[in-house]
């Protein structure tokens, strides 16, 4: 999309946030630069993230979980935004000495909590309460926190849940939560290369527009996802995109929590 498409308004690429996060984070290899695309917007935005331990575990509150040590964290493979997410709450709800286990596939990851292998996870809230209601409604695990993406917007079901942010000491780690933002936030973007002509973008954004906000849109999204759609439009995707914290020193220390490396001190 960014080298070898026709810049004509006839092709459109359709990203993961991931393409978004690698050229913001300045990975090596990233040929392209995603300040030069042009956005059409994304159909999902809404992205929390809730931490929880297993009930049994005996961690039911946060004096709890911060007393114990070595609380045994599973996780997705080393890299992977559930494993980063994993080792944010554990450094902002002050975890004593966590033990990360990452390799885990998502459903190998809720049998290893029930098996009591692990004790504590990170994991999107949807995901939660699609897959595993019980969870919430009998009460079988413990949820301690939650990472609101976007900020502000209260989840209906861990709305109640203390917002990571307010863990935080210092406006160092504000921004650094707002870069971890950023990357979820911008969901499956639709982009058009660069070079395309300014009428083309314009016509392709407000077409995308009028997608979003349709009805039918909405209703076939849930029908085909099995969740509501959380549109973001172009304007507010290229902002968002264009706002996300940049400096040197706040992206390497993003990819201390990103590392098999053990978390910073504070």
């Amino acid at each position: 999309m960014f080298r070898n498409a026709g810049p004509d308004g006839l092709t459109i690429g359709a990203f993961s946030s991931s393409v978004i996060g690698l050229s913001l984070l300045r990975e090596s290899g990233v040929m392209y630069d995603v300040d030069k695309f042009f956005y059409l917007g994304s159909p999902e935005s809404d992205s929390h993230l809730v931490f929880y331990t297993r009930r049994d575990a005996g961690l039911g509150n946060l004096e709890k979980l911060r007393s114990a040590s070595g609380v045994k964290v599973g996780a997705r493979p080393v890299g992977h935004s559930a494993y980063i997410a994993s080792r944010f709450f554990a450094y902002f709800l002050g975890l004593n000495e966590p033990k990360f286990i990452p390799g885990y596939a998502a459903p190998e990851l809720d049998i290893a909590l029930l098996r009591g292998e692990v004790d504590a996870r990170a994991n999107t809230a949807t995901s939660v309460w699609k897959r595993n209601p019980d969870w919430v409604e009998k009460g079988l695990m413990d949820f301690h926190a939650i990472l609101e993406v976007p900020k502000g917007l209260k989840h209906e079901r861990f709305g109640h849940l203390p917002e990571i942010e307010n863990f935080a000491k210092s406006e160092k780690e504000v921004r650094l939560l707002a870069l971890a933002r950023t990357l979820r936030l911008t969901g499956s973007p639709y982009i058009l290369p660069p070079g395309t002509p300014k009428d083309r973008v314009e016509i392709l954004q407000e077409a995308a527009c009028k997608t979003f906000k349709d009805s039918d849109f909405h209703r076939e999204y849930r029908k085909v996802v099995g969740d509501d759609a959380s549109p973001m439009l172009p304007e507010e995707l290229t902002k968002v995109i264009q706002d996300t914290p940049r400096n040197a020193e706040l992206i390497e220390w993003f990819k201390t929590f990103s590392g098999p490396a053990p978390l910073p001190s504070r």
